[in-house]
């Protein structure tokens, strides 16, 4: 099969325990004068409690003055990473180590090869196509010529099973909404093919390659595109020369508002096979259409919304998922869909140890990718279920990839830790070796770092993993500038994976830290409960108790304690920082849900009710007022130095989130410790955001700690050695 449908999901309580406080607050600077930010009479009563909001003027990113107080903020901003000696360090040494080749994983369909590649500097990877592995690969599709700026992305792409035409989707600017085009594989060249108005949407083309799935919202108010909710996703089939208007509805339902749906057609082309999501709700519901029965019908397969169920594939009408019903870390079932009830269903892998993360059958074997303790590994079995083997990997880190068909004898993947950058392998189904197939060249020396993994107690006693790395041989004396980084929801599992970012950080002499917080899917869907709902809480304690086991082990010290994450981890940081602000020296919330009573009010942030709860309801209302970053800022208390990130274009989590948190934070801090906010333009939460954008931040966010923690960076003025 092809990579799979992204699906909806977010690619994003205790009592609250701060201890804010008002005595004399050590700052690292002379204090900022913040531009005025209005406050207006705004109460909101919430099942008979009343919450202000002086700053909703703010949540109208449209208005004149809300981009005057843009502007002037990011006037602040930037004056004041200017005076930073160490930024322009940081930004030399960043750009060029970002200055590598990087691949995907390549994949073959309709008699060719395709992946991307991205030379070290360029904005965008470039897609290339080649016949064979031994062939001189083919520019197939430059997204850097679609903007000179590199701020149009490609979102995702299909390759029809004929091999003649590329499906593409481009996003602009980083917002979640794509348009498709099609391009002519020998030509090269663009058809008449526009489709418009598309988000969270697969690609899948007929059998035939005479067109394709796709899934869609009816066209917003264009004023509003950014910030309006969605709502009432629908699936259409598009045939190849038509415009849009013809496309044919294949699926929606009209009685369920926040249903989303994504199409996939079996690689024999007999079946539809349609997923339909809720939310971020870690459930499915699954039907499918027979393509070959002259006016087929959509039949339910899977409609309880029990559990989670992916397809991975099929023989025949015998489909195969995984699932987590029965399961909570997952196993592999086969559903005959001329028997189909629960009594019938084979269980071809059950639920072991480890996290089953996703499978695939090639070879006619069920390849299956596995997380254990955070980090990957990767089994084979027999289409029975029997153990073949396992893949050896190079060590701790990340895998993905194993893509293809069930005829192919061979598959690629991707492997990856912190001190190692991402390599491509070719995997001999037949014989299980694995050989390096492309190995970037990065411009530092792996044995001069080292990582370990420990495991703490939070605050329930809990045993939760943590990621340390390091230069080797550090000093244990709490002096370590040190960034601690999470996430903790949606039931997103973070693994060791190579960042340029961070290994310029670990170059400076500071600690990566990144723990593995419960939201998480680390050890399957009662770890994500465990982190949702009136249970969030514990992610933010077990946040706190990564920090205060460095602290304690003299990895750190609070002065030398920073925080960052984003999107939900913004929500994770800005938790912390104003439950525990003693604790830490600096923080960055990043495009951060930090407005824990509106979220839903807003583009897809209905969906997210599923891990949050919803100020609609008084029980998670009294849950989600007692952690939400906005509503827990205390006046005249000493924060950290915050430096908080969004963007104009993010239409995930609106910048309104941010725009609040500063004007509130700002108003509340005590001291000289500095409350900034780092407003990009033509970006959005994150996705496709172009190379030059991403070391402009990274510069941005190290020099902002650099400062903050005391930190002497080598190559800045006044600095004797070289980076």
């Amino acid at each position: 099969m092809q990579p799979r449908r992204a699906s909806l999901i977010f690619a994003l309580a205790a009592a609250f325990g701060g201890s804010a406080f008002a005595q004399s607050c050590p700052g690292n600077g002379s204090a900022i004068s913040y531009p005025v930010t209005r406050k207006v009479e705004q109460t909101d009563t919430y099942h008979g409690t009343a919450i202000a909001d002086p700053y909703r003027w703010l949540e109208d990113a449209n208005s004149a003055e809300t981009k005057e107080w843009v502007d002037a903020q990011n006037k602040v901003t930037q004056g004041y990473l200017a005076q930073i000696p160490a930024r322009e360090a940081i930004r030399q040494r960043l750009t060029k180590l970002w200055n590598f080749e990087r691949y995907s994983v390549p994949y073959k369909e309709g008699g060719r090869y395709f992946y991307s590649r991205n030379d070290g500097l360029q904005n965008q990877a470039v897609l290339y196509t080649m016949k064979t592995l031994a062939d001189t690969p083919r520019v197939l599709l430059d997204p850097n010529t679609l903007a000179a700026d590199g701020t149009v992305a490609l979102a995702g792409s299909a390759v029809s099973p004929d091999g003649k035409y590329l499906a593409y989707s481009t996003a602009a600017s980083g917002s979640d909404w794509n348009e498709i085009k099609v391009r002519g594989i020998d030509s090269g060249k663009d058809t008449t093919d526009h489709i418009k108005w598309v988000k969270f949407s697969s690609t899948a083309w007929a059998a035939d390659g005479s067109g394709f799935y796709y899934s869609r919202y009816d066209e917003p108010n264009e004023a509003t595109k950014l910030a309006g909710i969605n709502y009432f996703q629908k699936l259409y089939f598009h045939k190849l020369g038509t415009p849009q208007s013809a496309d044919t509805l294949v699926y929606d339902r009209p009685d369920q508002k926040e249903w989303g749906f994504g199409g996939e057609v079996t690689d024999d082309g007999r079946y539809l096979v349609i997923t339909s999501s809720q939310g971020t709700e870690r459930k499915s519901r699954v039907f499918y259409k027979d393509l070959k029965a002259k006016d087929a019908k959509v039949v339910g397969l899977l409609e309880n919304f029990d559990a989670a169920y992916e397809f991975i594939d099929n023989e025949g009408p015998v489909f195969y998922f995984r699932t987590d019903k029965g399961a909570p870390k997952s196993r592999i079932i086969a559903i005959d869909v001329r028997k189909p009830a629960p009594e019938q269903w084979k269980e071809v892998i059950p639920e072991g140890e480890q996290t089953l993360v996703s499978a695939n059958i090639i070879n006619k074997q069920l390849v299956v990718d596995y997380l254990s303790d955070a980090h990957s590994a990767v089994k084979v079995f027999d289409m029975k279920g029997r153990f073949v083997r396992e893949v050896e990997l190079p060590g701790i880190g990340s895998a993905g990839g194993f893509g293809g068909k069930r005829g192919d004898t061979a598959t690629f993947y991707a492997y990856t830790s912190f001190t190692n950058p991402t390599t491509i392998y070719r995997l001999d189904m037949k014989s299980g070796k694995s050989s390096v197939y492309r190995q970037p060249k990065v411009d530092f020396d792996p044995s001069q770092f080292e990582t370990r993994q420990v495991f703490y107690n939070s605050k329930d006693g809990t045993r939760v993993p943590m990621f340390i790395v390091s230069k080797k041989g550090i000093k244990l004396d709490g002096g370590n500038p040190t960034y601690l980084y999470g996430y903790g929801g949606f039931n997103i599992s973070l693994t060791p994976s190579f960042s340029v970012a961070n290994l310029a950080w670990v170059e400076m002499g500071g600690v990566y830290v990144m723990a593995n917080l419960r939201g998480g899917g680390e050890y399957g869907e009662a770890w994500h409960k465990a982190g949702t709902k009136l249970q969030k809480q514990n992610v933010f304690d077990d946040f706190i108790g990564a920090a205060e086991w460095l602290v304690a082990n003299k990895v750190t010290s609070p002065a030398k304690l920073s925080i960052g994450g984003g999107s939900n981890g913004g929500l994770l940081v800005g938790a912390a920082m104003t439950q525990r602000p003693d604790l830490f020296a600096a923080a960055i919330p990043a495009v951060g849900v930090l407005d824990m009573l509106r979220f839903q009010k807003f583009t897809i942030g209905w969906a997210w009710t599923s891990d949050y709860g919803s100020s609609d309801d008084p029980e998670e209302f009294k849950a989600l007022v007692k952690y939400s970053p906005l509503h827990n800022l205390k006046q005249g208390s000493c924060y950290p130095a915050t430096m908080v990130t969004t963007a104009d274009h993010d239409d995930r989590v609106v910048p309104a989130h941010s725009f609040k948190f500063a004007a509130a934070a700002q108003a509340a801090q005590a001291g000289a410790n500095p409350i900034l906010i780092r407003i990009d333009t033509k970006a959005g939460h994150g996705a496709g955001k172009p190379t030059t954008k991403q070391i402009e931040e990274v510069s941005d966010r190290w020099g902002f700690l650099s400062r903050a923690l005391g930190m002497q960076v080598p190559g800045a003025a006044g600095a004797s050695s070289g980076m």
